[in-house]
């Protein structure tokens, strides 16, 4: 999986300012070979782990967080940053290594005691993988796993869910 995506994943130095450098997925998004490999790999590590929905976090995690959920043949719940959604809502609040945000889901997106899968494109501090399992926690749901394309593993995202969240996330590249 590593020799198929690594040449997929651009580096944006400076992005979205200065001294960051942004992993991007867009060349592997317009690949569908890898991105249906990147789909069946992460389905393939949850189908036997009694989830009932996959939950994606705004932008990039809707995309293949839909596509796991679709191949998992289950519900998928969108996690959208702040003022998006519609309906009766929860936030939380969190902060990213250069910034503040917040994220928010639907307060009947989740009924107590479903399993959730959260998906995100990157883990890198944990904070935004983080607030949205509190939002899931929150309703009485639990966090039965996290997905990720790529682990920043120099940052301390991985541990942080670890120790939080009690799970191991799964990722398929990691720098």
């Amino acid at each position: 999986m590593e020799e198929l995506l690594r040449p997929l994943l651009r580096d944006v130095p400076d992005f979205p300012r200065p001294g960051i450098l942004f992993k991007d997925i867009t060349p592997l998004l317009a690949h569908p070979i890898a991105r249906q490999a990147v789909v069946k790999a992460i389905a393939a590590n949850f189908k036997d782990q009694s989830i009932d929905a996959v939950a994606g976090v705004e932008a990039r995690g809707f995309i293949f967080g839909s596509l796991i959920a679709q191949e998992l043949a289950l519900p998928f719940i969108p996690i959208r940053k702040a003022g998006k959604l519609p309906y009766k809502k929860i936030t939380e609040h969190y902060q990213l290594e250069y910034a503040e945000a917040a994220i928010e889901m639907h307060t009947d997106a989740i009924t107590p005691g479903m399993r959730v899968l959260v998906h995100d494109d990157l883990l890198a501090t944990g904070g935004t993988a983080s607030a949205a399992g509190n939002l899931i926690q929150q309703l009485g749901g639990i966090v039965a796993g996290y997905s990720f394309v790529i682990n920043l593993s120099f940052l301390p995202g991985q541990s942080v869910l670890q120790s939080r969240f009690h799970v191991n996330p799964h990722y398929l590249i990691h720098f």
